[in-house]
């Protein structure tokens, strides 16, 4: 079972096999939560819309049909919980950059995707000053355009399939990431020099 598609679970748990919602829970339950969390930024937020998306995912499982992938129907039913979390969210918590991604099993920060921890502890100062900039820079980011860098740049999906769970057309996603991109290199233009120090 555990070498089946998403897609051959997501029906055979359909018609009452319980192991398989399990496995397709294993499977996909870091990078959805990973992904909620660079969304809303909270932990405690996060985890409770990861147990709604699959709830949502076991409410949806008779109308399930084989139509997409089951990872953009997935993405699609957290980000929607996400939009909406957001919102109603009057005030939102920036987590600190060197909060783990998986708070569950202390995995890779975003900072470790910018600063190199083996390095002399200059360079993890200016490694850890620039995730920082970077960091807030996405989060500055407006919604539309920070859901689609997260998605492309943190979850790894193609644009085709960002496309989908977005609900727009793929050309606006590229659009929508370029101009994020765009922001980003204005914010931390000044942090050129840093960067190139740091490598």
């Amino acid at each position: 079972m555990r070498d089946d598609t998403d897609e051959a679970l997501m029906l055979r748990y359909r018609h009452g096999e319980v192991r398989a919602f399990e496995v397709l829970l294993t499977r996909h339950r870091r990078p959805i939560y990973n992904f909620i969390l660079r969304f809303v930024l909270d932990r405690a937020q996060a985890e409770d819309l990861l147990q709604e998306t699959f709830l949502r995912v076991i409410k949806g499982s008779e109308s399930y049909e084989r139509q997409a992938k089951f990872t953009t129907w997935l993405y699609t039913i957290a980000r929607n919980l996400c939009v909406d979390a957001s919102r109603r969210a009057k005030h939102r918590r920036a987590d600190s950059l060197d909060a783990p991604l998986d708070a569950e099993d202390g995995s890779a920060t975003l900072l470790d995707r910018v600063a190199d921890q083996k390095g002399t502890v200059d360079r993890q100062v200016i490694g850890k000053q620039l995730g920082e900039r970077i960091q807030c820079a996405v989060d500055k980011l407006v919604e539309e355009q920070r859901e689609v860098f997260v998605l492309r740049e943190v979850m790894d999906l193609p644009f085709k399939e960002i496309a989908v769970i977005v609900g727009c057309p793929e050309n606006t996603v590229k659009s929508r990431m370029r101009y994020a991109l765009e922001k980003l290199r204005e914010a931390l233009e000044e942090y050129r020099d840093l960067a190139q120090a740091a490598q």
